[in-house]
C-alpha cells in the first residue's frame, strides 16, 4: 500500500512516499519558497538528489509539482495507487489527543484553532485542501504536533493565571514537536523492551523542546500555549519574563504584534549571535566571536536546566536521556557542553564514542554515555514522517 506524507509549512512543502506496511521511502521532496520568485524543490529517489524550480503562487501549485515528481520519477504509474495522505497539523488543542480522518468538521476546526497556531496552521490548512482537490477519494488523516502531550497532568500543563483564561479561552501548555516525541518513546519502548519506560528526550535544533516522559506517556514538555515558551531556539526566545513585551512596547512604540514577530523570528540565536544556525554559531565562536560564545553557552545552559529539572521531576528515575533533532543528532559538542553541566547528577559522556555519531557520519545513534553514568545517554534520529505515516497506516486500516 502507498501512503503519502505531507508535511507543509507557510512557505514550503515537505513530502514522503512510503510503501506500507514495510515502511520503506519510495521518494521524498521538498519545495521551498512558494509563493517567491525563485521556488525551488529537491526530489530525493534512489539516493540521488534531483533539483527543480519555477515560480509557484501557493500551495496548489506546489502540490502539482508534488504530482508531477511522482508521476515522472515512476514513484507511481497513476493516482490511484496512492491510498492514503497523512497531513502534519500543528495545534489540535484539548479536542484532539490522537491523529483522525480528516473530515470537514475537522477541517473547520483546524481553521478555528488557527488562533493557537497563526503561524503554522494556514500553510497546514493549504496543504491539505490542496491534497482533497487532486485526490478527491483518497482517505487523509491529520496528525497531530499536541496530541503526544495531551497526557500531562493539569498540574503540569496550567499556568498560574486566572482560571477564567484557562477555562474560557484555553491558555494552558499544549507542546509541540509530539509526532517527534512520540517516534524516540516507541523506540526506546523497543529498545528497553517494555512500556513504562521513563525518559527524558531533548528534541534540539533551530526548534527546540525537551519531555518528560513518565511510564511511557508525557508527563511534561517545555513548549506551551504556543512553540515559542520554553527553550532558546534558533530564532525564538523560549521562556521570558512576560513584562518585557510591556516595557520594550512602551519604550520603542512597536506593537504587541511586532515584539511578538521579534521574538519569534529574530531572537534566540540568531538574536544574540546574528546567526540561527547553530553551526555557524559554532564556526563563529571558534574563531573567537564574544557574542556567539554567549550563544551557545546560553542554548547550551537551559537545554542542561530543563533536562535536570525533568530529572527532579521524574524523582531521579529515569531509564535514558536522548538526544534528537538538528542539533542533538549532529552537535557532538552541544552534547558533550550540555552532558558536562549533569555531571554533578552522575551522568556523564563517553567523549570519545560521542565524537564519532552524527548523521553525516558512518554511526548516525547509539550509546554516548561513559559506562560510571547513572543514566544513560542515547543519541537517536527521529524520524517525523514515519511516524505520521504509521498513524495514517493505522487509522486508514482500522
Amino acid at each position: 500500500m502507498k501512503l503519502l506524507c505531507v508535511n507543509a509549512g507557510s512557505s514550503s512543502l515537505k513530502f514522503q512516499l512510503f510503501e506500507m506496511p514495510e515502511e520503506t521511502v519510495i521518494i521524498s521532496g521538498y519545495i521551498e519558497k512558494i509563493g517567491l520568485e525563485d521556488t525551488f524543490w529537491t526530489t530525493k529517489v534512489n539516493g540521488e538528489k534531483i533539483k527543480g524550480g519555477r515560480y509557484l503562487k501557493n500551495h496548489s501549485e506546489a502540490v502539482e509539482v508534488l504530482i508531477e515528481e511522482l508521476l515522472k520519477h515512476k514513484a507511481v504509474k497513476s493516482l490511484d495507487e496512492i491510498k492514503g495522505v497523512g497531513h502534519r497539523v500543528v495545534h489540535g488543542a484539548e479536542k484532539y489527543k490522537d491523529s483522525v480522518l480528516i473530515t470537514d468538521q475537522v477541517i473547520q476546526d483546524i481553521k478555528d484553532m488557527t488562533k493557537f497556531a497563526s503561524l503554522h496552521h494556514p500553510g497546514n490548512l493549504a496543504g491539505i485542501e490542496a491534497m482533497r482537490k487532486a485526490l478527491p477519494n483518497v482517505p487523509m488523516v491529520a496528525v497531530y504536533d499536541t496530541a503526544f502531550h495531551q497526557t500531562m497532568p493539569d498540574y503540569n500543563y496550567m499556568y498560574p493565571v486566572p482560571m477564567e483564561w484557562y477555562e474560557k479561552y484555553g491558555v494552558r501548555k499544549y507542546g509541540f514537536h509530539g509526532t517527534s516525541h512520540k517516534y524516540i518513546t516507541n523506540v526506546m519502548k523497543e529498545k528497553l523492551g517494555r512500556d513504562d519506560v521513563n525518559l527524558i528526550i531533548a528534541h534540539i535544533g533551530s526548534g527546540a523542546s525537551i519531555s518528560a516522559i513518565k511510564d511511557g506517556k508525557c508527563y511534561d514538555t517545555t513548549m506551551g500555549l504556543t512553540p515559542l515558551d520554553g527553550l532558546m531556539m534558533g530564532t525564538r526566545s523560549g521562556s521570558i519574563d512576560p513584562s518585557i513585551l510591556e516595557y520594550v512596547c512602551k519604550e520603542s512604540g512597536l506593537s504587541v504584534g511586532d515584539i511578538t514577530n521579534a521574538l519569534n523570528k529574530r531572537s534566540g540565536l540568531l538574536g544574540i549571535s546574528g546567526h540561527s544556525d547553530s553551526r555557524d554559531v559554532e564556526e563563529a565562536a571558534a574563531e573567537g566571536d564574544q557574542k556567539a560564545i554567549l550563544a551557545l553557552r546560553m542554548y547550551n545552559d537551559r537545554v542542561a536546566k530543563y533536562i535536570a529539572e525533568y530529572y527532579v521531576e521524574l524523582n531521579g528515575d529515569v531509564d535514558a536521556i536522548v538526544f534528537t533533532a538538528g542539533v542533538g543528532e549532529n552537535g557532538c559538542m552541544a552534547r558533550e557542553d550540555i552532558i558536562s553541566k549533569l555531571n554533578c547528577l552522575g551522568i556523564n559522556i563517553n567523549k570519545e564514542v560521542n565524537d564519532t555519531i552524527a548523521s553525516y557520519k558512518d554511526v548516525q545513534e547509539g550509546l554516548i554515555s561513559s559506562n560510571d553514568s547513572k543514566v544513560d545517554v542515547y543519541v537517536i534520529p527521529t524520524n517525523e514522517e514515519l511516524m505520521i505515516i504509521r498513524d495514517t497506516y493505522e487509522i486508514i486500516n482500522g
